[in-house]
Protein backbone atom coordinates (compact mmCIF):
# COMPACT_ATOMS: atom_id res chain seq x y z
CA UNK A 1 0.00 0.00 0.00
CA UNK A 2 0.96 3.27 -0.99
CA UNK A 3 1.71 6.73 1.92
CA UNK A 4 -1.44 7.80 1.92
CA UNK A 5 -1.41 11.01 4.86
CA UNK A 6 1.25 12.27 6.91
CA UNK A 7 0.37 12.48 11.28
CA UNK A 8 2.00 15.03 13.38
CA UNK A 9 2.17 13.00 17.01
CA UNK A 10 2.96 14.69 20.24
CA UNK A 11 4.62 11.92 22.02
CA UNK A 12 4.32 10.77 25.97
CA UNK A 13 7.01 10.95 28.47
CA UNK A 14 9.22 7.85 29.05
CA UNK A 15 7.21 6.97 31.99
CA UNK A 16 3.83 6.97 30.41
CA UNK A 17 5.24 5.25 28.39
CA UNK A 18 5.99 2.22 30.57
CA UNK A 19 2.79 2.11 32.30
CA UNK A 20 0.85 2.57 28.83
CA UNK A 21 3.03 -0.52 27.63
CA UNK A 22 1.84 -2.81 31.19
CA UNK A 23 -1.73 -2.03 30.34
CA UNK A 24 -1.17 -3.64 26.76
CA UNK A 25 0.70 -6.17 28.04
CA UNK A 26 -2.09 -7.53 30.26
CA UNK A 27 -4.28 -7.41 27.40
CA UNK A 28 -1.92 -9.50 25.18
CA UNK A 29 -1.44 -11.88 27.97
CA UNK A 30 -5.40 -12.40 27.76
CA UNK A 31 -5.28 -12.94 24.01
CA UNK A 32 -5.42 -9.31 22.64
CA UNK A 33 -3.09 -7.98 20.07
CA UNK A 34 -5.20 -5.64 18.12
CA UNK A 35 -4.22 -4.24 14.34
CA UNK A 36 -2.97 -0.79 15.38
CA UNK A 37 0.59 0.69 13.56
CA UNK A 38 3.50 -1.27 15.71
CA UNK A 39 6.50 0.31 17.31
CA UNK A 40 5.07 3.98 17.26
CA UNK A 41 5.67 5.18 20.88
CA UNK A 42 2.44 6.23 22.63
CA UNK A 43 0.93 9.17 21.33
CA UNK A 44 -1.43 12.07 21.20
CA UNK A 45 -2.47 12.69 17.31
CA UNK A 46 -2.62 16.81 16.66
CA UNK A 47 -3.01 16.88 12.64
CA UNK A 48 -2.60 15.29 9.29
CA UNK A 49 -1.43 16.39 6.08
CA UNK A 50 -1.53 15.49 2.46
CA UNK A 51 1.72 14.08 1.35
CA UNK A 52 2.35 17.29 -0.55
CA UNK A 53 3.08 19.12 2.20
CA UNK A 54 5.69 17.43 3.95
CA UNK A 55 8.21 20.62 4.26
CA UNK A 56 5.30 22.70 5.72
CA UNK A 57 4.59 19.45 8.40
CA UNK A 58 8.52 19.59 9.13
CA UNK A 59 8.40 23.47 9.64
CA UNK A 60 5.43 23.51 11.93
CA UNK A 61 6.94 20.16 14.17
CA UNK A 62 10.15 22.31 14.23
CA UNK A 63 8.58 25.50 15.51
CA UNK A 64 6.36 24.29 17.88
CA UNK A 65 8.78 22.12 19.41
CA UNK A 66 11.33 25.72 19.88
CA UNK A 67 8.28 27.06 21.15
CA UNK A 68 6.77 24.93 23.75
CA UNK A 69 7.85 22.93 26.98
CA UNK A 70 7.38 19.97 27.66
CA UNK A 71 3.02 19.61 28.54
CA UNK A 72 1.48 18.12 31.35
CA UNK A 73 -1.63 15.95 30.50
CA UNK A 74 -3.58 13.94 32.91
CA UNK A 75 -5.00 10.84 30.83
CA UNK A 76 -8.06 10.03 33.13
CA UNK A 77 -10.45 8.45 31.53
CA UNK A 78 -10.89 5.27 28.92
CA UNK A 79 -12.81 5.48 26.04
CA UNK A 80 -14.26 4.26 22.24
CA UNK A 81 -14.43 5.45 19.47
CA UNK A 82 -18.26 5.19 17.77
CA UNK A 83 -18.10 1.73 15.48
CA UNK A 84 -15.70 -0.08 18.51
CA UNK A 85 -12.97 -0.42 17.05
CA UNK A 86 -10.29 1.67 18.85
CA UNK A 87 -10.06 1.52 23.08
CA UNK A 88 -7.96 4.62 23.96
CA UNK A 89 -6.82 6.69 27.41
CA UNK A 90 -8.66 10.20 26.87
CA UNK A 91 -6.38 13.02 28.00
CA UNK A 92 -8.10 16.45 30.06
CA UNK A 93 -8.26 19.05 27.59
CA UNK A 94 -5.75 21.18 29.73
CA UNK A 95 -4.75 24.59 28.25
CA UNK A 96 -1.30 23.36 27.22
CA UNK A 97 -2.56 20.38 25.13
CA UNK A 98 -5.11 23.00 23.27
CA UNK A 99 -2.45 25.35 22.67
CA UNK A 100 -0.27 22.64 21.71
CA UNK A 101 -3.15 21.50 19.06
CA UNK A 102 -4.23 25.25 18.14
CA UNK A 103 -0.04 25.81 17.21
CA UNK A 104 0.04 22.55 14.51
CA UNK A 105 -3.42 23.06 12.67
CA UNK A 106 -2.70 22.13 9.07
CA UNK A 107 -5.33 23.66 6.46
CA UNK A 108 -6.13 20.34 5.38
CA UNK A 109 -9.83 19.55 6.06
CA UNK A 110 -9.91 16.97 8.54
CA UNK A 111 -12.26 13.96 8.74
CA UNK A 112 -13.43 13.89 12.02
CA UNK A 113 -13.55 16.78 14.67
CA UNK A 114 -10.30 16.38 17.26
CA UNK A 115 -10.93 14.01 19.79
CA UNK A 116 -7.46 14.01 21.68
CA UNK A 117 -6.55 10.68 22.83
CA UNK A 118 -4.00 7.73 23.51
CA UNK A 119 -4.85 4.64 21.55
CA UNK A 120 -4.75 1.37 23.38
CA UNK A 121 -6.37 -1.28 21.27
CA UNK A 122 -7.64 -1.17 17.80
CA UNK A 123 -9.33 -4.49 16.93
CA UNK A 124 -12.67 -5.87 15.51
CA UNK A 125 -15.62 -3.95 17.90
CA UNK A 126 -16.47 -7.28 19.50
CA UNK A 127 -13.07 -8.02 20.12
CA UNK A 128 -12.15 -4.31 21.48
CA UNK A 129 -15.40 -4.76 23.75
CA UNK A 130 -14.15 -7.88 25.40
CA UNK A 131 -10.62 -6.00 25.95
CA UNK A 132 -12.26 -2.86 28.10
CA UNK A 133 -13.00 -4.96 31.34
CA UNK A 134 -9.80 -6.53 31.45
CA UNK A 135 -8.43 -2.77 30.72
CA UNK A 136 -10.37 -1.14 33.75
CA UNK A 137 -9.00 -3.70 36.28
CA UNK A 138 -5.42 -1.96 35.91
CA UNK A 139 -6.55 1.55 34.59
CA UNK A 140 -5.69 4.61 37.00
CA UNK A 141 -5.00 8.12 36.08
CA UNK A 142 -1.35 8.94 35.00
CA UNK A 143 -0.02 12.39 35.42
CA UNK A 144 1.57 12.03 31.61
CA UNK A 145 3.82 15.03 30.09
CA UNK A 146 4.26 15.73 26.11
CA UNK A 147 8.21 15.62 25.36
CA UNK A 148 8.83 15.29 21.87
CA UNK A 149 6.84 15.93 18.44
CA UNK A 150 7.02 13.41 15.48
CA UNK A 151 5.71 13.19 12.03
CA UNK A 152 5.06 9.86 10.58
CA UNK A 153 4.33 9.53 6.47
CA UNK A 154 1.41 6.20 6.87
CA UNK A 155 0.99 3.29 5.21
CA UNK A 156 3.54 1.78 5.52
CA UNK A 157 4.93 4.15 8.32
CA UNK A 158 7.72 6.26 7.68
CA UNK A 159 9.44 8.40 10.46
CA UNK A 160 9.94 12.02 9.03
CA UNK A 161 10.99 14.04 11.60
CA UNK A 162 11.19 14.10 15.34
CA UNK A 163 12.00 16.96 17.89
CA UNK A 164 12.18 17.47 21.88
CA UNK A 165 9.68 19.84 23.08
CA UNK A 166 12.35 22.63 24.85
CA UNK A 167 10.64 25.93 24.43
CA UNK A 168 9.20 28.48 27.30
CA UNK A 169 5.33 29.00 26.22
Amino acid sequence: MAEQFITLMADLDADTQEQMSQWYEILKEAGFTGVQTPGLPFHISLTTFPLDKEAEAVKMLTKAAVDFAPIPVVLSHVGMFPGGRVLFAGPERGDGLSALHEACQSDSPQEFPWTPHVTILIDEPERVQAALPILMKSFRTIEARITRLHLCAFWPTREIAAAQLEGER
